[in-house]
């Protein structure tokens, strides 16, 4: 079995975080557990830290290149979907309001506007001549 928990820590002391982390990572080693090094850095906020599908900054937050991608491309299969009548308006607009709620905590109303004017959705007609 597998739990994860997402923890990050923020100091303006770069010797403090790393004081932090060993003293996280030999807690976790009393308790039989194990953290990932990869993810476990210590590494300044300027840069980005990506967090739960979004990469946060000191300023604003992004969603991540490869989350845009593949919702893209889920949200495009889903529109196709209903134009050939397979899934109904609802199917489609769960989907949306599920990604729009999360994409809203990040500075996203542009990429928004960009994804929805370019997704098209037709009235699906079951009797439409081939």
């Amino acid at each position: 079995m597998q739990y994860v928990d997402d923890l990050a820590l923020f100091s303006d002391s770069k010797k403090e975080l790393w004081r932090w982390k060993r003293a996280i990572l030999d807690r976790l080693a009393r308790l039989r557990l194990t953290a990932h090094e990869e993810p476990a850095q210590v590494s300044p906020t300027k840069n980005g830290i990506p967090w739960l599908g979004f990469v946060v900054y000191p300023t604003h937050r992004k969603l991540k290149a490869s989350k845009v991608r593949n919702t893209t491309r889920r949200l495009r299969a889903r529109a196709d979907a209903y134009n050939r009548g397979e899934i109904d308006l609802s199917a489609v607009n769960a989907s949306v309001q599920g990604w729009v709620n999360h994409a809203s905590f990040a500075n996203t109303w542009g990429l928004r506007r960009d994804l929805f004017s370019n997704l098209v959705l037709r009235s699906p007609s079951r009797d439409r001549c081939a």
